[in-house]
Order: structure tokens, then C-alpha cells, then sequence
């Protein structure tokens, strides 16, 4: 009978996805997007075989990022165009947004699926609710790309890519809080 798999601490999933973020930044600094977008694509390979080897599954979400990483990367490179690592953010945006839509539609609390582990008490219409304002949000984030994508240097974009959405993606996240408090028992509160 194989292993029960280890699931990661909080502090390892962060490492894991924020590591090749943080790498992206300080190479882009240090050389150009180019250099940068080799150091991302690289990082996140090493993100998706330690979550792989150690854990023995790579999450849905890392799946994600790293295949949009490589798809884009790659056409960032061969090309020599900055402009498809910038529109990865957009269409990783609009691809979330349209998941949690088609779950909406179907009646499958996609969300949930992925979330539920760590809100089991929520209520399915705190779920329903969560799931209304994470597709706004992603729409939100995806325009806001678009707009600062072609309006910022390549400089200015990758720290809001890094800095900025990274904050506007805490800050929403803690203004779910309501509705988890909400829509969970007392005894299940998180």
C-alpha cells in the first residue's frame, strides 16, 4: 500500500508559488525581461518537480502557472517579444475567471472543490458568494493588465505584476473575511 501523501505547511505552498515570482523581479532588475523570463520558467519548473517529488502531486494552481509560464515564456523568447509574458497575466485572469463561471453555469462548486479543505463549514452559499467575487476579481485584474501592460515600461510592469497584484490579491482576500465569518458555524470558524 503506497504512502499517505504529505500535504505542504502554508510556509512551503508560499515558497513554492511566490519563489518564482520573487525570482522573475530581481532578475528582470539585475538583467532584462528576457534574463528574467528564462529565471521564471526555470523557477517554476523547480516549483512543479519539488511539489511533484516531495509532496507526490503538483496543485492544480502550479499546473496552471506552469504551463502559461512555459507557453508564454517560450513565445517571449523565440520571438523576442515582452509582450506575451505580459499578456500571460490577462489570459491566466480570464482562464480562472471562465472556470469559476463555467462551475456557476453547471451548477459544480468549482471553487469549493479546490478550497474546500480549508473552509469545510462554509456554507454553500457562502461558496456561492466567494466564488461571485473571486470571477469579478480575476475580470478586474485581467482589464487592469491590459491597461497597465501597454501604458507601463516593461520595468514598471513586472513590479506590478510582482508587487501590485500580489497586495490587491492579499487585500481581497482578507475582505472575504465577512463572509466566512458569515457563512461558517461558530464551531467551524476559521
Amino acid at each position: 500500500m503506497p504512502a499517505p501523501r504529505r500535504t505542504p505547511s502554508s510556509t512551503v505552498k508560499a515558497i513554492l508559488d511566490f519563489a518564482p515570482l520573487l525570482v522573475f523581479f530581481v532578475a528582470n532588475r539585475v538583467a532584462d525581461i528576457y534574463v528574467a523570463t528564462g529565471a521564471v520558467m526555470a523557477t517554476t519548473l523547480v516549483s512543479m518537480a519539488i511539489a511533484h517529488f516531495r509532496y507526490g502531486r503538483i496543485p492544480p494552481m502550479l499546473w496552471l502557472v506552469g504551463v502559461m509560464v512555459f507557453v508564454f515564456g517560450t513565445a517571449t523568447l523565440f520571438l523576442h517579444d515582452a509582450a506575451f509574458i505580459k499578456i500571460k497575466l490577462t489570459v491566466i485572469y480570464a482562464l480562472l475567471a471562465s472556470v469559476l463561471i463555467f462551475g456557476v453555469a453547471t451548477g459544480r462548486p468549482l471553487l469549493k472543490l479546490v478550497l474546500g479543505d480549508s473552509f469545510p463549514g462554509l456554507s454553500d452559499a457562502g461558496w456561492a458568494k466567494l466564488t461571485r467575487n473571486w470571477i469579478v476579481f480575476f475580470i478586474a485584474l485581467g482589464v487592469l493588465n491590459e491597461v497597465l501592460r501597454r501604458q507601463l515600461t516593461t520595468d514598471d510592469w513586472v513590479t506590478f505584476k510582482v508587487w501590485g497584484v500580489t497586495g490587491l490579491t492579499f487585500v481581497f482576500a482578507l475582505a472575504q473575511t465577512p463572509i466566512l465569518m458569515r457563512h461558517t458555524p461558530p464551531a467551524e470558524k476559521p
